[in-house]
């Protein structure tokens, strides 16, 4: 048997609705393959700030720090917006990717099962795509320094800095293509080399880093043409590897192309253990309605099995269990004619009772 250690913050919003259904998958999977699991829940987010005064209590990092993984709910939403920007709940999961040195996320838009007719796309541009977009995570502009708003000649002046070192470069290229490596061996690097010195140096190290890795067919696009390709030829992807904020914009243009964000997980890795979070934000509007769709906390469980612990198996297992479901049972995001709609709980029932049908 083999131990370990996870970290629980279901966070804000619809976080901790799609997090209950999801420790019970983990558990499951837990029982099948022998694992002893220590589940410790903390605080991060809102909740956090409204009961400490800090969107990320001491505690949580300590926790954080000692754990095998971490799996997070959803941080934010309205209510906390008015705050100083150094409190939001953002900043809490900022914190945590940065003291964690959690440069690289993992964010994949796969279509599962019959849900290409989810998408807002025509069935014959999205149906098999399958693609890869790793993100650098702690560099970039939402870090870099100087930052803020200042008064210049009798006005405001907001900015921010868009920096990368080699280093910092080097080591998430070489994420890239170890993933694209897994996958079919194809990695377009996504930058602004053309207008930004800093993407200039970025697609240089790229290519440096690719010469270690003759067996990936190394591409580089620019970003804005890279964001019209995600929606008119989606396949032409495999695996793709960009800045912070390129990646925070592509990921989610890629994430509708499946026809909703509540079936995409990801996972943040780098350090010494990673971070496993739907890519959805915190949904206030549906929260504690029974709406919310669970399926990409769900799915951010296997590829916490996968990345963390090598566990392949327990990530099909759990593939296979959604896609099974999919088959008759649908959240309001996701709804088809012929389906059943149910709601967050009995989506997360029925995703059991399949892996466990599957299992035995």
């Amino acid at each position: 048997m083999i131990s370990k250690k996870i970290l629980v913050i279901p966070g804000d919003g619809i976080g901790p609705e799609v997090t209950a259904p999801s420790i019970q998958v983990l558990k499951q999977i837990a029982s099948q393959f022998d694992i002893q699991l220590e589940l410790t829940e903390k605080l991060v987010g809102g909740v956090a700030y409204d009961l400490t005064g800090t969107p990320i209590p001491d505690d949580t990092l300590d926790a954080a720090k000692n754990s095998d993984a971490i799996l997070l709910g959803a941080v934010g939403g309205p209510k906390w917006e008015p705050l100083d920007f150094s409190v939001r709940p953002e900043r809490g999961l900022l914190k945590l990717r940065s003291e964690l040195e959690l440069y690289a996320n993992l964010r994949p838009a796969v279509i599962y099962g019959d849900l290409v007719n989810a998408s807002t796309l025509k069935p014959e541009v999205v149906d098999g795509a399958d693609l890869m977009v790793v993100r650098e995570l702690t560099g970039g502009i939402y870090f870099g320094e100087p930052r803020g708003v200042e008064l210049r000649n009798g006005e405001r002046v907001g900015f921010n800095t868009l920096i990368y070192s080699e280093s910092e470069i080097r080591r998430i290229a070489k994420i890239g293509f170890e993933i694209a490596m897994k996958r079919g061996k194809i990695l377009t690097s996504i930058d602004k080399a053309n207008v930004l010195e800093s993407t200039e140096l970025w697609r240089e190290i790229t290519t440096e880093v690719g010469k270690d890795f003759p067996e990936v067919k190394l591409g580089h696009m620019y970003a804005d043409n890279a964001a019209m390709q995600i929606i008119r030829n989606p396949k032409q992807f495999d695996t793709m590897v960009t800045t912070n904020m390129f990646g925070d914009i592509l990921s989610d243009a890629a994430a509708m192309m499946t026809g909703s964000l509540g079936m995409l997980p990801s996972a943040s890795i780098g350090g010494g253990n990673g971070m496993y979070e739907p890519v959805h934000g915190s949904a206030p509007d549906i929260a504690g309605k029974d709406k919310a769709n669970p399926l990409a906390m769900i799915l951010s469980v296997g590829m916490m099995l996968r990345y963390s612990f090598d566990l392949i198996h327990a990530d099909e297992l759990i593939k296979h269990s959604v896609v099974k479901t999919l088959e008759n049972y649908r959240t309001k995001d996701i709804m088809a004619e012929g389906k059943k709609l149910v709601g967050c709980k009995e989506m997360g029932e029925r995703v059991l009772q399949s892996l466990e049908k599957k299992y035995n």
